[in-house]
Formats: C-alpha cells, structure tokens, sequence
C-alpha cells in the first residue's frame, strides 16, 4: 500500500505544480474544478485498473488504455512543470545574486509569471497532441524502410535478393482489424524473396494469435518465411496455475507459428539455396542481457560452415553486442527487435532520439561493426502504451548486394 501512495502523491504533486500555468491563466472556477477532476479520473482510473489487474490474464486492452490516458495526462504536465521551475530557479537565483551585490532585490512580478505560465501551457500542448496521434493513428501508421546492404563474399546468386523484416507483432494489442490488413497488405507489396520474423507473436497467451492467424498467414515469399522466438513468447509476464498450463501454452505459441506458414527456427539453422549457391540462415531462440537467455549461438549453428554467409535471426539486440558481433564465426547480418524504438522518440533528419538509447546501445535502424551488419526493427505492433509517438511500426526491406 505504500508504494500505491507515494506514487499516488507524486502525481497530485506534479499536477498542483502543473496547475498554476492554468491558475494564473484563467481565474474560473469552471476551469478550475474540471482541471482537476480529470486529472483525479484518470490516475483513479489507472490505479483502479493496476490493482485490480489480474496476471493470470495478461495485459489487457483496458490495463493498455489506462496508462495511456496516464501519459497523455502527465507528459504534457512534466513540460509545463519543468518550465515553471526553471522560472522558480531563475527568479531565486537573482534574488540571491542582488542580495549579496547590494543591489535592490527584483520584486516578483505577477505578470511575468502569467507570460511564462502561457509559454508553459503553448509547449505542453505539443506532447499532447502528439500522444492523442499516437494513441489514435500513430500506432498503425506503418512505415516501409529500405537499406541496401554490400558484401565481399555475397554469394553471387544471392546478388539483389530482397528480405522483409518483422518483429515484435504483439498479437495481443490489437484492436483494428482493417489496419493491421493494411499492414499486411504493405508487407506483400514488396514481393521480398524471403520473410522474416524476430519474435513476440503475442503479449502473453497464445489464444491472443487466434483471431489473427488467417491474415498473416496470407504473407506471401517466394523462397519461405522464417522466425524466432521473443521474450513475450514464453509466457514469463503472466501467473499461471501450474507449470503444465505454462508449458501448454508455449507450446500452442510454438505451433502458431506454421499454422501461419512460418518455419520456426529453435536454436537451429537451414540453408536458402539459389542455383549452385546457398546462404545459411540461423535462428536462436530469446538471448537477452536483461531477459530470458534460451538462446544457444553454438547449437544453433552447429550445421553450418564457417565460410558460409549467415544471416542471424536474434530477438533481442543486446546479443548481437555481446555476442555476436565478436563471435569467431562472421555473422554477416543479423535481424533483431524487441526494443520498439521505446515507441516514443524523435526521428527527423539530423536528429534520431529515444529513451531507450540509454538502455540499448542498438535500438532502431542498421549499425555496423567489425563489417558485421545488424538491423533492428522497430516493431510491427505496440505494448503496454497503446500507441506511438515519432517512433512508427516499421517493416524493413533489405536488399544484398555484392561489393
């Protein structure tokens, strides 16, 4: 009970210091008393859904939506906070400063502090309107990635083959059947010689991929589709009634993966072949620094050559850092997710940011080292907040060609 009320009282504190930018705007009761009766909805509302949150059932849409309308709440608040406080700052500074220069001390003026009061709420409306667009569009506003990547010892048959890369589906989130069709749709329009997937088909539960099994399974890749195991796959984050219902269930989530026609590969690897030459494509299941480690590099490549071109399918991308990247075997490419660009950032030219760059030091897009290449995806679905903001639902298409 404590933690619930502290962080009850951290949030009223950050919404009373929020409020003088509307208390020295408008002096309306009206405005006053619907301030903060929206804000005591939605933390009540958030607090109730939490505590009452049931794990055996996993993450719920309601939970989701909860903890959105929480941020869209706070984030804006946090904006207008920091700016008044720095006005605080500044104001005490100069005060301090006068008073030890023997100057006349600045006297507070209310006007200033209604001038940057409107400052604070001008700024705070952008974090706004930008959460209500993720929330509302941002989370299925898809976006198709092309890189070309080169190679010395590309395989010359493999010369211009084209892959799809997905990750993070999360199943489990969905709530727009039309959209996700869209998704799917763009996925196709690429005509990829081969699709692959990263892992996390659902949140928790299998049943989650059921309603969706005959739209993905319309995915379509003239050499086959492939995929790995996530985090979310084996049923970690949720309480079960014994290990058997557990086990079920990571077993329904494995057989999901050829009912929509993908070839799930577990620790193991299989040969793409193209006239006389042939690339080896390998999948470990999750290895992560911060999560399941299930993953066994070594096994999974212990029926390929060393000379072969490999292409690596890895969930999370803290293996690739810590892994396979100075790995004796040259793993020429390797195709992550887990990370979802945090679904919050800004990606604009000349600035690519998002909190979780300070967690992951690969976590959107492709980066090289030691001419190993790795691409992480920023997921095709969304978790816990229900929505994106600058970070969109990426498909990546990657095209190889040879130096």
């Amino acid at each position: 009970m404590i933690k619930w009320f502290l962080f009850v009282v951290f949030i009223l504190l950050i919404d009373f210091y929020a409020y003088q930018s509307v208390k020295m705007i408008s002096k309306n009761k009206i405005v006053t008393l619907l301030y903060w009766f929206l804000s005591i909805v939605v933390l009540t509302n958030f607090v109730y859904k939490l505590s009452t949150f049931n794990r055996s059932t996993g993450l719920t849409q309601a939970v989701m939506f909860a903890f959105g309308l929480l941020v869209l709440s706070i984030i804006p608040k946090i904006i207008s906070l920091f700016i008044l406080f720095a006005e605080d700052i500044f104001r005490v500074a100069k005060l301090v400063f006068n008073y030890f220069s023997s100057s006349e001390a600045i006297p507070y003026f209310p006007d200033r502090r209604a001038f940057v009061s409107k400052i604070a709420i001008g700024l705070a409306a952008i974090p706004f309107t930008s959460i209500i667009y993720g929330m509302t569009k941002g989370k299925y506003n898809y976006q198709v990635l092309k890189h070309t990547l080169f190679f010395d010892d590309l395989p010359p048959a493999f010369n211009g083959f084209k892959l799809t890369h997905i990750s993070d589906i999360h199943s489990g989130s969905f709530d727009d059947e039309e959209k996700i069709m869209h998704g799917i749709n763009l996925i196709n329009e690429q005509e990829s010689d081969v699709i692959l997937f990263t892992g996390d088909l659902v949140n928790d539960k299998a049943e989650e991929m059921t309603p969706w099994i005959s739209h993905f399974k319309s995915l379509k890749a003239r050499s086959g589709k492939f995929s790995v195991l996530g985090n979310h796959d084996y049923g970690e984050y949720i309480r079960w009634g014994n290990s058997e219902e557990k086990e079920a269930n990571f077993q329904a989530i494995k057989e999901l993966h050829p009912k929509i026609g993908f070839n799930l590969l577990l620790n193991e690897s299989v040969y793409l072949e193209k006239g006389n030459d042939k690339i080896a494509l390998i999948g470990v299941e999750n290895w992560g620094t911060r999560f399941k480690k299930a993953g066994d590099l070594n096994l999974a490549s212990s029926k390929i050559n060393k000379e072969d071109f490999k292409i690596l399918l890895s969930h999370d991308p803290s293996h690739w850092e810590n892994e396979v990247k100075s790995h004796e075997n040259n793993y020429h490419l390797t195709l992550s997710g887990h990370t979802h660009g945090m679904q919050f950032g800004i990606e604009i030219p000349g600035i690519k940011w998002s909190p979780i760059q300070y967690v992951y030091k690969q976590w959107a897009g492709v980066y090289e080292e030691f001419n190993r290449y790795i691409n992480v995806n920023r997921g095709f679905g969304f978790l816990a907040f229900p929505g994106r903001v600058g970070i969109w639902p990426e498909i990546t298409v990657i095209t190889l060609k040879k130096r």
